[in-house]
């Protein structure tokens, strides 16, 4: 069945990437396809968590505690995107690489939680620093400055394909 879904979506992605072969490879191309998706899948999360799952409101944890409806939607959209994304890079973008599942869900993740740390100082960094600049094209010049990043990182990191008799430091069990 994997394999089967596989096909369809590298079939589908293959077919728009026609035009643009010759401007970008294959991988790239897959990468934006599947990242993109993926941005605007857990955008419609957001905007269906945020307006009907939570209708707007806090939501009561414990006690005094209570998470705000924008926080509770984008926690609920990465529940749903982050696995998703991660499948998608792993058997669509980077399906050559050759390790271990768990090592690549791992740095996957690592990578996932630096990009969101990076995203949060680049858009208090550009708010304090570049005032006049309005905030929405702030947030498309870091969004690209993450997206390239992102990609490096999932090519020669997270899911970067090593030689088997080389030794890799960072093997986990």
């Amino acid at each position: 069945m994997l394999t089967a879904a596989r096909n369809i979506i590298n079939g589908i992605i293959d077919f728009f990437y026609k035009p643009f072969a010759r401007f970008i490879p294959l991988q790239t191309f897959r990468y934006l396809a599947c990242g993109g998706s993926n941005t605007l899948l857990t955008i419609a999360v957001y905007s269906l968590s945020y307006n009907i799952v939570l209708k707007r409101e806090s939501t009561h944890i414990y006690g005094d505690v209570f998470i705000t409806a924008p926080i509770g939607a984008q926690i609920i959209s990465f529940f749903v995107g982050f696995p998703i994304g991660f499948i998608l890079s792993r058997y669509i973008v980077f399906p050559e690489s050759n390790l271990r599942g768990r090592k690549q869900l791992f740095r996957y993740a690592l990578a996932t939680a630096t990009f969101i740390l990076l995203n949060y100082v680049l858009i208090k960094t550009f708010a304090i620093l570049l005032p006049m600049v309005r905030a929405d094209v702030s947030y498309v010049f870091i969004s690209v400055i993450v997206a390239v990043l992102s990609y490096l990182s999932q090519r020669f990191f997270t899911f970067r394909t090593v030689d088997e008799e080389a030794d890799d430091i960072t093997d986990m069990p």
